[in-house]
């Protein structure tokens, strides 16, 4: 059997995909001579750099198809705005364990809270741990659907929201909903119960979602019964940040 020629590997290497190796065989391989690594040390490290570009690669394709209309962390919040705000149990949600359970969290307060930078973050978290995210407002789903049943494809339009592991739906509440808007998020969160999980952002408490679902008591239940089962609901009090530079200046 004749030796392998090693003018060749280059060429494996991009035929097989491999380009964090083909970057930085020869570079590692003088390394490991210097500092006498095993044969399978220098395997072992040159793998490591390409799982964790392919790793890379894949968390910056999943952030994409996300669709964020912003990019927000964990880190970026600011806990000493709001009046109240329980951060262990936001801490905690960010271990992303609820995506496994396929349970849902609820942030809920006032505008300007900061419910959306929290929503935002963890999906952004979840897409950076191998998670399938899907960000839109509350309306932006309602008008897509709307004009996906008036053109016969709201089977398919659905699709499009029960396919990611966490959809984030954000701003539910700030607009009333008529019969025909309430009965398609009732058939959303219908189809994702237990199947998927729901992080949602709302400026109402849960005794006035009447008002965003038609005031229909029945509906609002039967949405509150598949919402709260296996829910977090963080609750944040305190003025609107947006506002802060305002007060601040008036002071």
């Amino acid at each position: 059997m004749n030796a392998p020629d090693p003018s060749c590997l280059p060429t494996h290497l991009g035929y097989l995909k491999l380009t964090h190796v083909a970057e930085n065989y020869d570079a590692l391989a003088q390394q490991a001579a210097a500092k006498r690594w095993t044969h399978v040390e220098y395997l072992e490290r040159l793998l490591d750099g390409e799982y964790q570009l392919r790793q890379h690669r894949a968390a910056e394709r999943r952030i994409q198809a996300a669709r964020f209309c912003a990019v927000k962390t964990l880190d970026s919040y600011e806990w000493d705005w709001p009046k109240k705000i329980n951060e262990a149990q936001v801490r905690n949600i960010f271990r992303l364990g609820f995506v496994t359970q396929k349970s849902n969290v609820i942030f809920m307060g006032r505008c300007g809270t900061g419910k959306s930078h929290l929503a935002l973050a963890l999906g952004y978290h979840a897409c950076q741990h191998g998670h399938t995210v899907l960000y839109t407002s509350a309306i932006d789903a309602l008008n897509r659907l709307v004009a996906a049943k008036a053109a016969h494809r709201l089977r398919t339009e659905f699709r499009r929201y029960l396919a990611p592991s966490i959809l984030v739906c954000d701003e539910l509440g700030y607009l009333p909903l008529d019969k025909v808007g309430a009965d398609l998020v009732f058939q959303l969160i219908s189809q994702r119960y237990e199947q998927g999980s729901l992080v949602l952002t709302t400026n109402l408490e849960y005794k006035r979602w009447s008002e965003i679902f038609n005031n229909d008591s029945g509906l609002t239940s039967a949405i509150l019964d598949r919402v709260l089962h296996r829910a977090d609901t963080v609750v944040i009090e305190g003025k609107s940040y947006r506002m802060k530079g305002h007060a601040e200046a008036a002071a």
